[in-house]
């Protein structure tokens, strides 16, 4: 695993949590000011349907737990407990990090359109930090999220990153659950934890998150043109990648779900890229053999790299060094691979029907 922090105590779920590395969630900042100009004007049908459904809030009782929730938990064999806590202490992070960002972006701006869809997001994604780290309080290890406030860097994002990074996180996220969603509703044996029953509507409430980026989008069409096209291949690759390589440092869990992890990972690669054609003016071709190979060599070289720092000293920071050099040559090749252009349909909205 990237990480070689044991999760025990629910001081290590904290730590774990505010690490800072390329694999772990972070917390961001942006521009409150070029936030509270956004118009919304260009998709304002579709974006009023939207708002409709937020404001019914279907889920809104979704996230209880029955009384039975905690007579499923069984004992997890190590080192599947280690990765599950991981993973949840990890999504934990994630959840709270937009719930926190939204946060912010509603108490700085004065925009009533921006200021009630931050709020509403920011309510989906407390319930699911919530719900999260009920589980992991089950183990005894909740997250301290009033610290992780305090504690956690931030990063500035300008407004045009943050709808990039945001719309791509909150639909790879539904990709990513509905999938794990699918696979355990055909193989029920292998559900080890009952969080996994709520995984369908949960990825739905991602699902609107990212139709509402989708929208923002939209409606500046400068953002999806010219050099912004750039930006959007390098935030796509950057998230795939991250993902690979992440995942591959799970192999108990995923061995547990019944899920290749190279398999899995280019499943939810593919819905992704077909849903972000709602928005994106390219989708990588994750078919090239290059674009494999590439994201191999990404996995072994980060494994390499924590030998490395493990190995300690200064022949370990000087092998650190090198990797890095090579993990950075390697992103810029596929980088450089050729994307599949796409047409921007009429009408942005999709429905969550993977």
């Amino acid at each position: 695993m990237e990480a070689t922090l044991t999760i025990d105590s629910a001081e290590a779920a904290t730590q774990r949590a505010q690490a800072d590395t390329l694999l772990t969630p972070r917390f961001y900042t942006t521009d409150f000011a070029a936030m509270d100009r956004i118009d919304v004007t260009p998709v304002r049908a579709e974006w009023d349907q939207l708002m409709s459904e937020f404001r019914r809030d279907t889920n809104r009782n979704h996230f209880e737990r029955p009384a039975d929730f905690a007579a499923e938990i069984r004992e997890l064999p190590e080192p599947l407990r280690q990765e599950f806590l991981d993973f949840l202490v990890s999504s934990v992070t994630s959840e709270f990090s937009g719930c926190v960002l939204y946060s912010e972006i509603k108490r700085n701006v004065t925009n009533p359109e921006i200021r009630y869809l931050m709020g509403s997001m920011a309510r989906d994604e407390s319930r699911h930090a919530g719900f999260i780290n009920k589980s992991l309080k089950d183990f005894g290890l909740g997250v301290d999220l009033g610290f992780l406030t305090k504690a956690k860097k931030y990063t500035y994002f300008r407004p045009k990153f943050i709808f990039y990074a945001t719309y791509l996180s909150e639909k790879i996220g539904y990709a990513r659950y509905i999938t794990i969603y699918r696979q355990l509703e055909r193989h029920p044996d292998r559900r080890f934890h009952p969080i996994f029953k709520w995984f369908e509507q949960w990825c739905n409430d991602e699902f609107r998150h990212g139709e509402a980026f989708a929208l923002l989008l939209r409606a500046h069409p400068k953002l999806l043109t010219g050099l912004n096209t750039l930006w959007i291949r390098f935030f796509v690759l950057a998230v795939y990648a991250t993902m690979y390589v992440r995942d591959h440092t799970r192999p108990a869990l995923h061995e547990a779900l019944g899920i290749d992890p190279t398999e899995y990972d280019y499943t939810v690669f593919r819905i992704t890229s077909e849903i972000s054609k709602q928005v994106f003016p390219l989708t990588l071709d994750i078919d090239d053999p290059r674009f494999r190979a590439g994201l191999e060599r990404l996995r072994r070289l980060s494994v390499a790299m924590d030998e490395a720092k493990a190995r300690g000293g200064l022949l370990g920071r000087l092998r650190q060094a090198g990797l890095a050099v090579a993990a950075a040559a390697t992103f810029a090749r596929l980088y450089l691979l050729p994307v599949k252009p796409n047409e921007l349909p009429r009408q942005a909205r999709l429905a969550p029907a993977w």
